[in-house]
């Protein structure tokens, strides 16, 4: 069983960027390539914590801004010689507008 909400429209969110959707199982980030495609996976590096939305996009990874720990934005793990993972969510685009499925968050699954 899926809940779509939408969370805001794809251009609220820059080519490369990221937005934050605060849940109780803590923060979401949703990011934007620069092919519009669109993903959501947890806010905080497994490595220290660091906040993912504020690191920097390319391709289908982002790289944490604190110690460079690249991820990748569809699956949700670490890339070379790293180790580690974060959750990822079911997130999709609709008529121009992002929607997250947050009966999956209440539930704790993640993608």
């Amino acid at each position: 069983m899926t809940d779509w909400t939408d969370i805001g429209a794809l251009t609220d969110i820059p080519e490369r960027g990221a937005r934050v959707v605060k849940t109780h199982l803590g923060c979401v980030a949703v990011f934007r390539t620069v092919n519009d495609e669109v993903f959501a996976i947890d806010d905080a590096c497994p490595h220290k914590g660091g906040p993912l939305s504020e690191g920097i996009v390319h391709g289908r990874s982002v790289t944490c801004p604190l110690h460079n720990m690249v991820l990748r934005l569809d699956t949700g793990l670490a890339q070379g010689a790293d180790e580690g993972a974060v959750s990822t969510y079911a997130v999709r685009v609709e008529n121009g507008r992002i929607m997250l499925d947050t009966a999956r968050l209440r539930r704790g699954q993640v993608a």
